[in-house]
C-alpha cells in the first residue's frame, strides 16, 4: 500500500520532500538550519539571526540534485562520490579539507577531543583508501543474488567504514543510500530519505555500526536498517496524502476564484512544490505575462490563502507557500491540513 501511494505521487512528492528532508539531514553532524532557513537561504534572504551552517544544507541539496542528475550517465562509483564530495564542501565548514579529494592522512572516528589512541574506531589508512572504494564499487555492481535493500545497507556500512574523506563522510554516506535506491529500482523517484530516521535513533545508529566493526554484528545491522526503511515508508506516505490533499483543495480553489487566470495558478501552484518561495518576477517567467498581470495573480494567490508575504518590503517582496511549509513545521490536526 505504501509502495502503491508513493509511485502515484512520486513526481510531486520528489519536488515537495527533497527540500524538508534536507534540513533535517545535516543535525547528524550538528547542523541546527530548519526548513524555513534553507528555503530563505535559497530565495536569498539573510539576516544575523540565520545559522552559519545553512549553507551546509543548501549544499546538501546541490549534491542531492547533482547525483540523481548524474545517474543516467554515471553509476553510483568512485568518481560520483568525489564529485558529490565536492559538491557538499564547497564554500563551508570543512570547504579547506579538500572537496572531493580522498585523505591522504589518518582521520578517526570518536567523541569530540579524542585522539588517535582513544579513538572509538580508527579508519584504514590513507593508502589503502583507493584500494577499499574500489572494492566497494566493484561490490555495488556485482550481480550477485543479494536483495538490493540488504546490498544497500552492507554498502552503507563499508563506506562509512572506510571514512575517505577529511570531512562530510556522513553526509555523503546517508546520500549514497539514496542514489543507490534510485539506481537499484527500487524507488523510480528519491522520495525515501533514512536521514530522518538515522537522525531520530542517532545513538542506536552509531552503535550498530560500530558492532559491525567490532563484532560483525551485520544481522542486528540489517533488523535497524530495514526497520528504517519500514518506518520512513510509512512516514512518506502520509506525508504523500496530506500534500496531495492540499494540492487538491488548492487545486479546486483557484479554479473556483480565478476565472480565466486559472490556468497561469495552477502552473504557480505546481511550481511551488519544488520552489515554495517565489517573486512576483519568477512568476511572470513562469507565466509569461506582464508584470502587472504576475502581480495581480500573486495577490489573487494570497487572497485564496496559498501564498503569503514574508518579508514586510514594500520593494523586493517574496511570497511564501505557507500551508505546504506548514505540514513540515506544524502539528497537523487529525483528519486535515494544518
Amino acid at each position: 500500500m505504501a509502495t502503491a501511494v508513493l509511485h502515484n505521487q512520486r513526481s510531486l512528492l520528489h519536488g515537495a520532500l527533497l527540500r524538508p528532508c534536507s534540513s533535517q539531514e545535516s543535525p547528524c553532524e550538528g547542523t541546527q538550519s530548519s526548513l524555513q532557513d534553507l528555503l530563505a537561504a535559497e530565495a536569498e534572504l539573510f539576516d544575523e539571526s540565520m545559522p552559519r551552517d545553512v549553507d551546509e544544507v543548501v549544499n546538501y541539496v546541490r549534491a542531492m540534485k547533482h547525483g540523481l542528475a548524474r545517474l543516467p550517465e554515471l553509476p553510483v562509483s568512485v568518481r560520483l562520490i568525489r564529485e558529490i564530495h565536492e559538491q557538499l564542501l564547497q564554500g563551508v565548514r570543512g570547504g579547506r579539507l579538500q572537496p572531493g579529494e580522498l585523505r591522504r592522512s589518518q582521520n578517526w572516528i570518536g567523541p569530540a577531543g579524542c585522539t588517535l589512541a582513544t579513538a572509538s574506531f580508527v579508519p584504514p589508512p590513507a593508502a589503502e583508501v583507493p584500494q577499499a572504494l574500489g572494492d566497494l564499487e566493484r561490490f555495488l555492481h556485482d550481480d550477485g543474488a543479494l536483495p538490493p535493500l540488504v546490498k544497500i545497507a552492507l554498502a552503507h556500512v563499508q563506506f562509512e567504514t572506510i571514512h575517505p574523506f577529511l570531512d562530510g563522510n556522513g553526509r555523503v554516506g546517508r546520500l549514497l543510500i539514496t542514489f543507490l535506491l534510485t539506481e537499484c529500482g527500487v524507488l523510480h523517484k528519491p522520495v525515501l530519505y533514512l536521514s530522518h530516521f538515522f537522525r531520530a535513533h542517532r545513538q542506536a545508529y552509531y552503535e550498530h555500526l560500530q558492532a559491525v566493526r567490532e563484532r560483525g554484528a551485520w544481522e542486528d545491522w540489517l533488523a535497524f536498517f530495514l526497520r528504517g526503511v519500514i518506518e520512513v515508508a510509512g512516514e512518506a506516505t502520509d506525508t504523500a496524502r496530506r500534500i496531495q490533499l492540499l494540492r487538491e483543495q488548492h487545486r479546486a480553489a483557484i479554479t473556483a476564484g480565478l476565472g480565466r487566470a486559472a490556468g497561469n495558478g495552477h502552473r504557480v501552484l505546481e511550481s511551488l512544490y519544488d520552489r515554495p518561495i517565489v517573486t512576483v518576477a519568477d512568476v511572470r517567467a513562469l507565466t509569461g505575462t506582464t508584470y502587472a498581470a504576475a502581480n495581480n495573480l500573486v495577490a489573487r494567490l494570497a487572497e485564496l490563502g496559498v501564498v503569503a508575504e514574508m518579508t514586510g518590503y514594500a520593494r523586493n517582496r517574496r511570497f511564501r507557500y505557507e500551508p505546504y511549509v506548514r505540514l513540515f513545521t506544524d502539528e497537523v490536526p487529525e483528519g486535515g491540513v494544518a
